[in-house]
This record gives structure tokens, sequence and C-alpha cells, in this order.
């Protein structure tokens, strides 16, 4: 399985705690992040992470890029409703990308684990 994995500054630590909960799964798969999600995961549980750009220099334009020509089967993106985002374009185009691809996609961490409990069962 190839997965994004996407937080906000405001939700990277719940993205820490979540992928904790899930590490079996997540060892499993071909990972993927923008770059400081990318980083943080790399170095909080050792997992090996594809790194693209950060959020606002085009990190979720490169994933949307990769998701488009199907090479991506499930984007976790924990977003900060709360807090403007200076590339919200950006954001919505990646989300826009996993609906006209039918590519299941979180952006709160309790679609995050029906998700992620449900790829864990296979």
């Amino acid at each position: 399985m190839r997965l994004a994995l996407i937080a906000h500054d405001g939700k990277k630590d719940a993205m820490i705690a979540l992928a904790a909960d899930f590490l079996p799964l997540l060892r499993r798969c071909a990972l993927m992040a923008t770059g400081t999600t990318g980083a943080r995961l790399a170095e909080a549980h050792g997992l090996t992470v594809e790194r693209m750009l950060s959020g606002p220099w085009g990190g979720d334009l490169q994933i949307g890029a990769r998701l488009a020509v199907g090479e991506l089967d499930g984007v976790i993106f924990l977003r900060d409703p709360m807090t403007p985002q200076p590339h919200e374009p950006d954001i919505n185009a990646l989300v826009r990308a996993c609906d006209v691809h039918d590519v299941p996609c979180a952006t709160n961490v309790a679609t995050a684990r029906l998700l992620l409990t449900r790829w864990s069962e296979e």
C-alpha cells in the first residue's frame, strides 16, 4: 500500500500519535509525506518516508501529481481548519484530486483511524 501522510503545523503531534498506534501497518507501506511531517515521522518512529517539499513550497502539489498518475492508494491529511493556510488552493486541489481519482482521503484523526484500522485488517 502506498500512503501519503500530511499534517498542518497544529496537527503534527496528532500525526505522530496516530502513527504510533498504527506502526505495524505503516512499516509495511510505502510512505510519502510533506517535508516536516516526513522528518518528524522518521525521527519519532524510524519510518522510511519519501519526503516532498513542505506544503507551502509545493509539497501538496507534488503529492497530488503522484496521486493523479495512480501512485497513491490513500491520503491522511490532518488539516488545521482553525488556522488560515497561505497555500489553501493547493490543499483544496489535493483533496479534489482524491475525489476525482477515487482515492480515500482522511482529513481528521477520527476518519484516519477508521481507514487505518480497515487497512490493518487486509
